[in-house]
């Protein structure tokens, strides 16, 4: 008789301290409930978030490797200015690999993989009307995290998450005049994925993310205190 061997379950895997420190910071960062040039010390923000500082300590150096504050020893940590320059890097890097994801998204499409992005965008219309740009922010993104797990790709996303920090913060602002036009791009995009058109997929997605360029400029000009090299 044949013994039975099963390989033991892996432990899902539970947030720790520093995983929630750095969560919440990076959402207060990106939404600008801390702003550019905003002082952050470790002591206080293990206060407030009822932990040691070591786990602050962690969440910090992870922030700071993305971008979005300085370290300076014997100097204050701030909140980091948005780099134009990161924006852009990071507009090529989502443009190269999501135009690809897209495309093999277009391929690889089910039908449940179709409910979900008509659910999402349904969801984002009801987060525009409400003026809930939070909720929309989130939703745009789980958007195009679906795309890149309905291509076989799902890995992708923990890649573009590395690289759209100083993006996500300048969409976040966007949200007050372009939240209409992000939603119509998706809208787009699901028509050329259900239609399996694979090249007019990728050009959509490809335009939607050059849109970053434009609202960019006009961002700059309106509060240019929130960028490197702006005025305070």
């Amino acid at each position: 008789m044949t013994e039975l061997s099963l390989r033991r379950l892996e432990s899902l895997r539970v947030p720790s301290a520093a995983d929630l420190v750095f969560d919440e910071l990076y959402r207060q960062v990106v939404e600008l409930e801390l702003s550019p040039g905003t002082k952050l010390s470790e002591q206080e923000v293990a206060r407030q978030m009822g932990t040691s500082r070591q786990p602050v300590r962690d969440a910090f150096y992870r922030l700071s490797q993305l971008g979005l504050i300085q370290i300076r020893p014997q100097r204050a940590t701030t909140v980091s200015p948005i780099s134009e320059e990161a924006v852009l890097h990071a507009r090529f890097v989502r443009t190269a690999l999501e135009a690809e994801t897209t495309r093999a998204a277009a391929r690889e499409l089910t039908e449940a993989d179709a409910a979900d992005l008509r659910a999402l965008i349904a969801r984002q219309e009801e987060a525009a009307a409400a003026g809930n740009k939070v909720g929309f922010h989130a939703l745009d993104d789980s958007f195009h995290q679906r795309i890149c797990a309905a291509s076989g790709n799902d890995f992708v996303w923990a890649l573009i998450r590395e690289n759209k920090a100083h993006m996500d913060r300048v969409r976040y602002l966007s949200l007050s005049f372009g939240a209409q036009s992000a939603l119509d791009d998706h809208k787009r995009i699901l028509a050329a994925l259900e239609a399996r058109d694979q090249d007019r997929a990728a050009e959509e997605m490809r335009d939607h993310l050059s849109r970053i360029v434009d609202i960019l400029a006009q961002i700059r000009r309106e509060t240019p205190g929130i960028f490197a090299g702006g005025q305070p």
